[in-house]
């Protein structure tokens, strides 16, 4: 880039000069003459050119016999400083020794013991100049060119190869596959690789960089990473960064010092870190023959520590039972205004559902290029798409079987079959796939034993909001009036000018359009397909009812209390038994209170 932009300037001012009727004159110049010649031109028009220094580089110039004109002046200056500049960031780029290049040929036809060896002696001499030939190697994209001995990189992106020179990464025209040969590599130069590669990175400038390379360094210490980390502990400013290398000398006190009382104070600094080297560190003096202090310094650590792992463990299975429990809240909180508030049995509730999910695939295939935006645009549409679908059902069907809860069972359970029919032929019975943007990948990490996962955070705070949004609807909107009025009494409501088809219609859209929107969320947790609503069904009755008909706070402590109590029992039962516990559970708290936790209240309700 730098060199288009001297020969653009360079351009532009041999076409000002040739407008101004100057004829340039070619001179040639090599090594020390071009920063003298240079420095002269500037004196001309600079007052202090002491920033600049020579160089070793020869070039052509073009000097022109200039006029005293601030247009040309100022063409000058710039030529000149940028060519000074081009020549500096050339004469200052790393250049692997004569050793160096002998070495790298000889990679090309040595036997695996023998690399190691190579690659151990340009390790001792080289710097991170030699990064791209560690990386390439590490990655097995390492290869060379049969009848000119070239080193290239090979690296395949989707199923087009791209061939790149080793280290100023120029394009090279494709090879045929006799043409190239591959550089082997094995589990040992891998482990060596990794290791020298983490070593140069601490002095990386990103301080994520010289984390994961501390992460990497504490899986084997050796004395010279000892000595290069707590050299560079001096000048580290990033506290976390700190905080690793710390962690890393304080290892090596504990292991490797001859004094017990030294190791000791090291392990009591060991025992409030969760790392896993931390651990293995401390077993490894609890089995060795340490001195009796400093294995019961280790034992007590290692206890410490297993009761910290322990406490995060029960921590992690609770914030997977709040999931489970956003999960199920999304998917009971439409079922609770179609079932609990009309009194419907609406079996076709999870191809509700279903449509939401299809309604994200289906954006993200118009939106290919935007997938960081395709979730705001299917949140809306999938609300519309479900609640259209919802409100058809209530139209075509439903208003005709009021009253009787038997027949309309069995028509959603019908009309649950057609919706799922209609998807398998339109999009076929395989499950699709729906990417998760950039924002809702990755982790939280708190410490090494406990993290959270950034796409059910987010969906346990979705849910809650959808929750809020719906209890407002329902509280403070004259629709929420008229829906509370239907379902508590429809003849009264009828008699007073509310139009209850109307609010049926509606309600039924609106219970609909949430179901739509709680598979939006699904789509970020599991693969989309025809069945993907049959899966949440039952457990969307389960939560209606146990949390009382038509009570939404209810179905929002009976969603998160069965979420946490499955997510619980799993470890010691499995994943089956625990949910035949939880439904046996349900059955016997029915026996005991029929209308669930939270039963509706008023003289309507008997």
């Amino acid at each position: 880039m730098l060199l288009a932009l001297i020969v653009t300037l360079y351009t532009i001012s041999a076409i000002a000069m040739c407008t101004a009727s100057l004829v340039p004159t070619v001179y040639s110049f090599s090594d020390g003459q071009v920063a003298a010649l240079l420095r002269q031109a500037l004196q001309k028009y600079l007052p202090d050119p002491t920033c600049l220094y020579p160089t070793s580089t020869a070039f052509t110039l073009c000097l022109f016999d200039f006029r005293e004109h601030t247009l040309k002046h100022f063409f000058a200056i710039c030529c000149a400083v940028l060519g000074l500049f081009a020549c500096e960031l050339q004469a200052q780029q790393p250049a692997a020794s004569s050793a160096t290049t002998e070495q790298l040929q000889q990679l090309t036809d040595n036997k695996l013991k023998q690399s190691m060896l190579l690659l151990q002696s340009i390790a001792s001499r080289e710097g991170t100049n030699m990064l791209p030939l560690y990386q390439a190697l590490l990655r097995g994209q390492l290869y060379y060119i049969k009848h000119s001995m070239q080193i290239i990189t090979v690296r395949k992106i989707g199923s087009i190869k791209h061939y790149n020179a080793l280290f100023d990464d120029t394009a090279i025209a494709a090879l045929p596959s006799n043409k190239i040969k591959k550089i082997r590599v094995n589990n040992k130069i891998r482990g060596f690789l990794r290791q020298h590669i983490a070593k140069l990175n601490l002095s990386a400038k990103d301080p994520e960089v010289r984390l994961a390379a501390l992460q990497s360094l504490l899986i084997k210490l050796t004395p010279d990473t000892i000595a290069n980390i707590a050299q560079l502990r001096l000048s580290e400013k990033n506290h976390q960064v700190q905080q690793l290398m710390d962690l890393a000398l304080t290892i090596d006190r504990a292991l490797n010092n001859r004094l017990a009382i030294e190791q000791v104070s090291a392990i009591k600094k060991l025992q409030g870190s969760l790392e896993p080297q931390v651990r293995n560190t401390l077993t490894s003096l609890n089995s060795t023959k340490s001195h009796p202090s400093v294995q019961k310094a280790a034992q007590q650590a290692l206890l410490k520590i297993e009761q910290s792992t322990e406490f995060y463990g029960y921590l992690e299975q609770l914030f997977f039972g709040l999931s489970l429990g956003s999960v199920l809240l999304l998917a009971a909180i439409g079922l609770a205004i179609t079932f609990g508030m009309m009194g419907v049995i609406n079996m076709a509730h999870g191809e509700m559902i279903m449509i939401g999910a299809y309604t994200t695939y289906v954006v993200q295939l118009l939106m290919p290029n935007l997938i960081e935006y395709s979730l705001w645009v299917a949140i809306p549409l999938a609300f519309v798409a479900s609640g259209s679908v919802g409100i058809l059902i209530e139209r075509c069907v439903i208003r005709f079987l009021h009253g009787r809860p038997l027949e309309t069972l069995l028509a959603t359970f019908g009309i649950s079959l057609i919706l799922q029919q209609l998807v398998r032929s339109i999009f076929s019975p395989l499950n699709r796939q729906v990417a998760s943007p950039a924002w809702m990948s990755g982790s939280w990490e708190i410490n090494p034993v406990f993290s959270l996962t950034l796409n059910r955070l987010y969906i346990l705070a979705f849910a809650l909001l959808v929750f809020f949004a719906l209890l407002f609807i329902l509280k403070k909107t004259s629709l929420g009036l008229n829906v509370r009025a239907v379902s508590q009494n429809r003849d009264m409501a009828k008699a007073m000018g509310i139009r209850t088809g109307w609010v049926d219609a509606m309600t039924f859209g609106l219970g609909s359009g949430i179901a739509g929107i709680a598979g939006v969320a699904l789509s970020q947790l599991t693969n989309v397909g025809p069945n993907l609503g049959q899966a949440y069904i039952i457990d969307s009755f389960m939560v209606v009812v146990f949390g009382g008909v038509g009570n939404l706070f209810g179905t929002l402590v009976a969603a998160f209390s069965l979420g946490i109590a499955n997510k619980l029992l799993e470890p010691s039962t499995g994943a089956v038994l625990a949910s035949i516990f939880v439904l046996v559970f349900i059955i016997l708290f029915i026996q005991k209170r029929p209308k669930g936790l939270f039963p509706q209240k008023g003289r309507a309700v008997e």
